[in-house]
């Protein structure tokens, strides 16, 4: 079976479905994004890992591009999500406080589809950026073991 081939009009196609669905567009993620990041700086565990960034608007701008492409296929991000962390000292609990924190501003400014739609993928992301950015922690009997199976 032959994929259909990405094209912008597809991509358009596609936006519109799920803004239709969910009431996603690219204002609202944006207006999202404000408010959760907003908290996100000021989060007593989080906000050290925002005080890095010098052009907040840039970095909304990015961030919105990102989430962008991620709910609507926009394809209008082109960046690397795991090396821009990988100079964050995140643990596992970063990344549970910003689902928390994610789900709860999701809930309280999206549509209940848009924050479905939003916290589906936020959940994907998190566990992958956490994946790939916390060495698995198995005590040293346990690597050795896993070294040598």
């Amino acid at each position: 079976m032959n994929a259909i081939p990405e094209t912008p009009e597809r991509r358009a196609v596609l936006t519109q479905e799920i803004t239709a669905r969910t009431g996603l567009d690219p204002a609202a993620i944006e207006a999202f994004l404000r408010t959760f990041y907003g908290a996100a700086r000021t989060d007593p565990l989080l906000g050290q890992a925002f005080a890095v960034v010098t052009d907040w608007e840039g970095h909304i701008s990015t961030l919105t591009r990102f989430w962008g492409s991620v709910a609507l296929m926009t394809g209008d991000y082109h960046g690397q999500p795991m090396r821009a962390h990988a100079h964050l000292a995140l643990t596992p609990a970063h990344f549970a406080r910003w689902l928390a924190l994610f789900e709860q501003t999701a809930r309280d400014r999206l549509s209940p589809e848009g924050a479905e739609h939003m916290l589906e993928r936020a959940r994907r992301i998190a566990r992958s950026l956490e994946m790939g950015l916390i060495p698995l922690a198995l005590p040293a009997k346990g690597r050795m073991a896993t070294l040598s199976s």
